[in-house]
């Protein structure tokens, strides 16, 4: 039994080995790995070596810098299918490494496990094996490993570049991806792509998921409860906000305009709040137990957002037709035109809310770019048909009215221009439809819509504003009453805080609509940009490597129409509303709206340089071009604007002071940035240097606390009696009305010739504007004395009339020396 259990010892290694003999291919493929790595074979019978991995990631790593550089839709399309090359052929290397990690493993288990401590040693050539062929194990794990992960990567990007694809769908608006009618844009009901539809059921059945765990028996209840609640709020709350806010109308706020601005303003906020909170309650239906996937959680906060931009439209509508209050609507509108209009805003709402949630699914489960390009061109399709429709219907309401004799209020120019934008753009959204550009489309669809949205809260702001204003600082009103008696107030002062602070409120509001326009569009997040197929980049080296981008261009053109518009409408209410109201002067409020509007069109230039995206720092060329031009031809130009510049800020002469200089003598009508204008006695019109006033010397009549004074000698015979004539013209002084009882008219005793005696009598006018026309009547008073008291005057007489410094005031500005 001892022999034969010794036998078996050295029979069961020989065995072993007997059945390793095999081993002989292992061994030397063994021996390859630990030199030189193994080759292994594809499924298309290729050779593909464990170096080639390198290079796959290495492509990898290329295509991502290429992505994050690449501005067109043909590049990333393009780049995903190298990607997907990649990933083809990172799957042919997984598909050759398995058989042989399965051989390998084959083999390991044949050798079986290292012997256990205490144990029978094995042989050395065993344990050698063993090792080899773990270590080359150990390898093709690694590299498998490295390769998955390659894959995931790739597919990773390939998924960034369809992201990034679909969003270049609102960017490159030159982008033709065929028309609505060719059989591409339909491809994806008829032929949809078999990626889309795996992720399209992955969505639905974790919606469906969401669903199940809303409604099981332990959640039941509580869906149950705000379900309803939701539907509640939808139903019947808006009614009831409406019933609150007609009541706070009514009772709370005075009779007035406000009351119809509050209504409208209030319609709008208590739509968004009743459309968001039933959203709210339905959302908590499903995600109160926080069973909400990440990917349904970022489609409920798109939705979210989707919800308050369609009841914002709605609102909008509402308050701007208000069609269940006619006598409260704030726009001046025919009740049958406001009737046909109130069935758009809700369309439209509709009509984006389920394209918008469309959207939301191909962006959150990554579909293709030609499933995102059809549902954005079915929402311009459906919102260019309505807004073509809304003119259409408009127009016809109109005829129809004035058909039958209706009375109807003529189109305000505002009303036209808006008319005839949105049919233009109506029909700009058809037409790229038909000849496809569909992105170009989305993009003129949601501009609009935004457009829309921003125009019409501007407008029940700005009427909100001014009525607020206007009944906070009425004095009828108990606010106004208030203030007046706390801060002792004039009423004058009441109406100028009206007009500032509902300036001030305008120009807030006016900044966050312009930022609002500038700065987001409804539905996509990215501003307007350019389109490259027309034009990439406007400049070259020569200017300094300025770089004028197309949309800049744009912006800027768009900021500076706007901003000389604010300028102009600014500086008409300085001048017609607001400095009206304070105790300046005429000369003094011409003077800041003057230098107001200069400083406007600094800035407005300021700005449109920035948004062209102009740096100060790179303007050398046109400094040194200036400053050349100022030497030689340009030197007159900047003296006299920087003479217009203390003109208006020192003042030394304003509009309408009557001045002399250089031999012409006129009211100054107009101060420029160049020239100065001055309007002479008849009626002329003289335009002076503004350095000239600067540089020379002027005479201001008015300037200061001036009069006006007329003397007027006479000579009379050596016989007659010097102290009846003083009386006599003493008194047709004191009963002219024009002549001032302070200084009190005077008669002076002139000199005494052989010709007679002469004696000068002086009265004194409030301006000297008046001094001509009540020289003429004192003359013809006096001559009518004088000849009624047998009074006779010398032969020749001479009149000279004489200016001081007066007071600014109407009437004639003869006052040169006369002769009679």
């Amino acid at each position: 039994m001892r022999k034969l259990s010794q036998t078996l010892l050295l029979i069961l290694p020989l065995l072993a080995l007997s059945v390793l003999s095999p081993s002989a291919f292992a061994e030397s493929k063994t021996d390859t790995v630990t030199k030189t790595q193994p080759k292994v074979l594809s499924k298309n019978n290729k050779n593909i070596e464990p170096s080639e991995l390198d290079k796959l990631q290495q492509r990898l790593n290329d295509i991502k810098q290429e992505v994050s550089a690449a501005t067109k839709d043909s590049e990333l399309s393009s780049l995903n299918n190298q990607t997907l090359e990649l990933v083809n052929q990172t799957d042919d290397f997984i598909s050759a490494l398995l058989p042989d990690l399965a051989q390998i493993q084959t083999q390991i288990d044949v050798i079986g496990p290292a012997p256990a401590e205490g144990a029978m040693p094995e042989s050395p050539e065993v344990m050698k094996q063993r090792s080899t062929i773990t270590a080359q194990k150990t390898q093709l794990e690694k590299a498998l490993e490295h390769a998955q992960t390659l894959k995931t990567n790739a597919s990773n990007l390939s998924t960034q570049i369809l992201a990034l694809r679909r969003n270049a769908l609102k960017t490159q608006l030159a982008l033709n991806s065929g028309s609505i009618l060719g059989a591409r844009f339909w491809s994806p009901v008829f032929s949809p792509q078999p990626e889309d539809v795996i992720r399209l059921d992955n969505f639905i059945g974790q919606v469906k998921e969401a669903w199940d765990n809303a409604w099981k028996p332990d959640t039941l209840f509580g869906s149950t409860v705000l379900f309803v609640l939701a539907l509640a709020v939808w139903g019947y709350g808006r009614r009831v906000m409406d019933l609150l806010i007609v009541w706070v109308c009514t009772n709370g706020i005075p009779d007035g305009r406000l009351r119809r601005s509050f209504f409208a303003c209030a319609t709008v906020l208590t739509t968004v709040l009743t459309l968001w909170g039933g959203a709210g309650l339905l959302y908590q239906v499903f995600a109160r137990q926080n069973t909400l996937t990440p990917l349904l959680q970022s489609f409920a906060d798109g939705v979210f957002t989707l919800i308050i931009f369609s009841a914002l439209i709605v609102g909008l509508g509402r308050a701007i037709l208000s069609n269940q209050r006619p006598s409260w609507r704030l726009a001046p509108m025919p009740d049958q035109v406001a009737k046909v209009l109130g069935i758009f805003p809700p369309a439209i709402a509709m009509v984006l809310m389920f394209f918008g949630i469309v959207e939301q699914v191909n962006t959150n489960i990554g579909s293709s770019v030609p499933t995102a390009i059809f549902g954005n061109g079915l929402a311009s399709l459906l919102v260019g048909i309505l807004g073509c429709l809304a003119p259409i219907q408009t127009n016809r309401i109109r005829r129809h009215m004035a058909a039958i004799g209706e009375p109807i209020d003529s189109r305000s120019t505002v009303a036209g221009l808006v008319h005839i934008v949105a049919s233009a753009v109506a029909i700009s959204i058809l037409l790229s439809l038909l000849i496809g550009y569909i992105p170009l489309a989305r993009f003129l669809t949601y501009e609009m819509v935004w457009v829309g949205i921003v125009l019409s809260s501007l407008y029940l702001m700005f009427k909100f504003v001014g009525d607020a204003c206007e009944s906070l600082f009425s004095a009828n009103n108990a606010s106004g009453k208030w203030l007046k008696q706390a801060f002792n107030l004039d009423v004058r002062y009441l109406d100028q805080a009206t007009i500032l602070f509902s300036a001030i409120g305008h120009t807030l509001l006016i900044l966050l609509a312009a930022i609002a326009l500038f700065n987001g569009t409804y539905g996509a997040t990215t501003p307007m940009t350019i389109v490259n197929k027309v034009i990439e980049i406007m400049g070259s080296d020569s200017l300094g490597k300025i770089n004028i981008v197309p949309a800049n261009v744009f912006n800027a053109l768009i900021s500076m129409a706007l901003g000389l518009y604010i300028l102009r409408t600014a500086r008409r209410w300085l001048n017609t509303k607001f400095l009206p109201k304070t105790t300046m002067d005429t000369g003094m409020r011409m003077s800041l709206v003057t230098l107001f509007s200069n400083i406007g069109y600094v800035i407005v230039i300021l700005v449109t340089l920035s948004l062209l995206g102009i740096e100060w720092n790179k303007l050398a060329w046109i400094v040194s071009a200036l400053s050349v031009g100022i030497g030689f031809g340009l030197q007159e130009i900047v003296k006299n604007f920087i003479s217009g510049l203390i003109l208006l800020t020192e003042r030394p002469v304003k509009v309408g002071d009557l001045v002399s200089i250089a031999g012409i003598e006129g009211d100054i009508r107009r101060i420029n940035v160049r020239a100065t204008e001055i309007q002479m006695s008849d009626k002329s019109t003289v335009i002076v240097p503004n350095s000239q006033f600067i540089s020379q010397s002027v005479r201001n009549v008015t300037m200061g606390s001036a009069q006006g004074v007329v003397t007027i000698p006479l000579t009379f015979p050596l016989d007659i009696d010097p102290e009846q004539v003083r009386t006599i013209l003493l008194e047709a002084y004191q009963m002219h009305e024009s002549i001032l009882d302070m200084p009190a008219p005077s008669v002076s005793f002139s000199q005494l010739t052989p010709d007679g005696i002469t004696l000068s009598v002086t009265g004194y006018v409030s301006s000297p504007r008046i001094v001509s026309r009540t020289k003429s009547d004192l003359l013809f008073d006096l001559l009518k004395r004088l000849r009624a008291a047998n009074v006779r005057l010398s032969s020749p007489q001479s009149l000279t009339i004489q200016n001081i410094t007066p007071e600014v005031a109407d009437g004639d500005s003869d006052n040169s020396p006369k002769d009679l």
